[in-house]
């Protein structure tokens, strides 16, 4: 005969069978409550674990806040199986995202109350005390068992990140870009490290920001639109006076060069009053038997 013993490691819970001599059934004649089952996650062990699974979720859903497709969660218990649900020997990731589903309220994921559907990326927060489960029998159960395509760790502490993506039945590593960044494929997004925390950065290598960070870029480019508007005015009003200074320069030049005109006008004038002068005088002096050349 069996019966199971729990052993718990860090966080999660393993299953050994024993042959022993007295019975255990288990009736397979469960009925479970629709939409009913509740997580049953231990808490996080410190305020980086709580830190960084938070961001990872409200920057995802600020992101992508226009769409009603997937469903993200953390420090969520994912129920496979109705046995796996009584005896408990797997708890949920720090991270997930489900793709293809209704973006509701849930109180865990119940994968047979999801038309069968596993998270398409996992992310678990390493700690002393889980990091060797995450990184073996964690790995082995969303790699055989979840088929989770992608599955990233990272250590809050050391600030060990590693990315692997499910390629012929098994995990084989992301390399990172020039950046360190690790591209996931079911996002579409890079997630790395951004001042000690995983984040999201899109295709173009741009930070995914967070609801606070988009209000205060938000309230700068108000402050900014604001400056330029300022600065436009006042190139306006000294273009304004440009303007008018320009305008004077052109009517005093134009005057001037009225001036200008009436001065040759009066000389001209002159000229002929001098040259109808020397006329006269000659004239008078031929009258008088003068000859101008003995003079």
């Amino acid at each position: 005969m069996n019966f199971i013993i729990l052993l718990k490691y860090g966080s999660c819970y393993m299953t050994i069978a024993k042959e022993q001599n007295f019975p255990i059934s288990i009736s397979e004649d469960i009925v479970l409550p629709a939409n009913g089952i509740y997580s049953n996650e231990p808490p996080l062990e410190t305020q980086l674990h709580l830190e960084q699974m938070m961001l990872l979720i409200k920057c995802l859903l600020w992101l992508w806040r226009d769409r009603r497709d997937f469903y993200a969660a953390g420090n969520l218990s994912i129920y496979f199986s109705p046995q796996q649900l009584k005896s408990e020997d797997f708890r949920g990731p720090d991270f997930f995202v489900v793709l293809e589903t209704e973006r509701k309220v849930r109180k865990s994921w119940v994968v047979w109350e999801e038309n069968y559907q596993y998270p398409n990326l996992i992310v678990e927060i390493l700690s002393p005390t889980t990091a060797n489960v995450d990184k073996t029998l964690k790995k082995e159960i969303y790699q055989n068992t979840f088929h989770t395509p992608e599955y990233c760790w990272f250590d809050p502490q050391t600030l060990e990140f590693q990315g692997f993506r499910l390629e012929g039945g098994e995990y084989q590593s992301i390399e990172p870009n020039a950046q360190g960044h690790l591209w996931s494929e079911q996002l579409g997004l890079y997630l790395g490290l951004h001042e000690e925390f995983v984040r999201f950065f899109t295709l173009s290598g741009e930070l995914v920001p967070t609801p606070e960070e988009s209000s205060t870029r938000l309230q700068k480019d108000v402050m900014r639109l604001k400056g330029n508007m300022v600065r436009l005015e006042e190139n306006v009003v000294r273009l304004e006076q440009r303007v008018a200074q320009e305008t004077l320069m052109r009517e005093i030049a134009e005057q001037r060069v009225a001036q200008e005109a009436l001065m040759r006008e009066l000389a001209e004038q002159k000229a002929v009053q001098q040259a109808i002068k020397m006329e006269r005088w000659a004239a008078k002096l031929q009258e008088l038997n003068i000859d101008l050349d003995s003079i």
